[in-house]
Order: structure tokens, then sequence, then C-alpha cells
């Protein structure tokens, strides 16, 4: 809208604005306490398009304020170079899609060692293309750090992650903080 002068009365956002600001003012009662006594350490991928191309910088310290509130700030780890300066993890623009794995994946190799470097449990992607990404270079490059959903993590630390909802969770929290809608009535 900003970009062709294009006349509108509504602003622009993303979930990620939604989420901190829900978080903030106690709307969205996440917290950490299911990792403090596990202290399984998370690193973030900074979606491009989210990111360097669109909110910049604030909106990649919203999204740190959302993960240090569901994983405990001292179970963060930031990757290096970070936020509007990240590596893109190569799954972006149509690229995921676009019949190149090998180059795909060729490409994707610096984000592995990224990722790696960080000594994380877990890589968390706010972006679906980054998480089938990042998920095949864990797996490719033999990383063995699982790539999880923002929204997985926030729902696991409201307690309201069921059962059916752990596909991309490793066996360190299968059973963590698990919602049964059948005991909830």
């Amino acid at each position: 809208m900003k970009k062709f002068n294009l006349e509108h009365n509504f602003e622009i956002k993303n979930i990620y604005e939604y989420y901190a600001k829900w978080i903030r003012e106690g709307k969205l009662k996440v917290n950490s306490n299911w990792n403090k006594d596990l202290k399984i350490k998370f690193t973030v991928q900074d979606p491009c398009q989210i990111v360097r191309k669109s909110y910049g910088d604030p909106i990649a310290d919203d999204l740190r304020f959302i993960v240090k509130s569901v994983v405990g700030e001292e179970n963060f780890v930031d990757m290096q170079p970070n936020k509007s300066n990240n590596y893109c993890c190569g799954g972006g623009g149509g690229f995921l899609q676009s019949g190149f794995k090998d180059q795909r994946l060729e490409y994707g190799k610096i984000k592995d060692e990224q990722i790696k470097a960080t000594g994380a449990d877990y890589c968390i992607a706010a972006c679906h293309n980054c998480h089938a990404q990042i998920h095949e270079l864990s797996e490719h490059y033999g990383g063995d750090y699982p790539v999880v959903h923002l929204w997985t993590l926030i729902c696991l630390s409201l307690g309201i992650l069921g059962p059916n909802e752990r596909e991309y969770l490793g066996e360190d929290l299968k059973e963590v903080n698990v919602f049964h809608p059948e005991t909830a009535l």
C-alpha cells in the first residue's frame, strides 16, 4: 500500500506484533515455567519477507520477545548474524517449490551451519516456508535439531497443545504440558 501510494484507511500489521502486544497486555498468558528445569535451548529464524523485506528489526525484536516469553530468556540463543542481517534459509520466494532441490539444499547449507553454531536444541520458524526448508536442511545435513512452529510453542506454553499437535517436537517435549480436551470438559 505504501510502496505504490495506494489510498487506504487501515494499518497493515503482522501477527508477531499482535502476539507481542497481547503478551505485554496480559491477554495472551504465556509463560516459560515448563522449560525452567528442562533448560532446552532455542534459536529463531528471521523470515526474510517479514523481517528484512518488510518490517525490519522492530518486528525481529517482537519475535524475540515472544520466543523469550515462551521458552525463557535464559534458554534463547540468537544466531549470528541476526534480525535484518540474518541469512536466508533458502526456502522462500518460491525456491521451496521450484524443483531445484539440490541447489536449494546447497544454498541452505550456510543456514544449517549457522543454526548448529548456536548449540540450540531447537530452531523456531514462524514462517511455513522457513519451517519446511530448515526441517529438510536438518535432516539432509544431520543437524539433529527439530524445527518447531512459533504457534506450537505458544500453545505449549499456554498448556493447550494437544497430543496430536506435536509432530515436529522432539522426544524431550512430546509429553510436556499436554492438553487433553476430553478431560477439560
